[in-house]
């Protein structure tokens, strides 16, 4: 099995689902809390059009909450970003009182033996794990990823 990520930022819709397919990415974890974006420019990453373009893909969908940072620990994360005068989709990494708060509440908690279990029993073997940051250091995937590889994945940012 092998790991990807993807943002969505900076991506139009057909370069966003141009990456997955030309990465045979055949299982998508949406690691969102919430699985919308304000707007019309990123609106086929909402849930329900998300989904359906990924059925007809024939990539499977599954939303990983678990690992989703609670509002709490994003507010975290906005204060960084308002101290440093960042906005969200300028943000070029996680702030440390973030990255510290996700690894003890989230992280910790986090059954990986288990979903890798799941993501077998589907028969996934190029998985990509979804939030919208443009860049993976950026969000909270890339510490999922850090994580991962420390057990022996190969990541690929996309």
């Amino acid at each position: 099995m092998e790991f990807f990520t993807i943002g969505v930022y900076n991506s139009t819709e057909q370069e966003y689902f141009k990456k997955l397919l030309d990465n045979n990415i055949d299982t998508f974890c949406d690691i969102r809390q919430r699985r919308g974006v304000r707007g019309a420019k990123y609106a086929f990453v909402n849930s329900n059009r998300l989904q359906e373009k990924l059925n007809e893909l024939d990539i499977k969908y599954g939303h990983v909450i678990e690992l989703a940072p609670t509002s709490v620990i994003r507010d975290l994360q906005k204060e960084a970003d308002a101290q440093q005068g960042e906005l969200k989709r300028d943000r070029n990494k996680l702030g440390k009182v973030f990255t510290i708060a996700y690894k003890d509440r989230i992280l910790s908690n986090f059954d990986f033996d288990s979903f890798i279990d799941k993501l077998d029993e589907v028969g996934a073997n190029r998985v990509v794990l979804f939030c919208v940051e443009e860049k993976p250091e950026a969000c909270h995937r890339s510490i999922v990823t850090d994580k991962l590889e420390k057990l022996g994945y190969k990541i690929t940012h996309l």
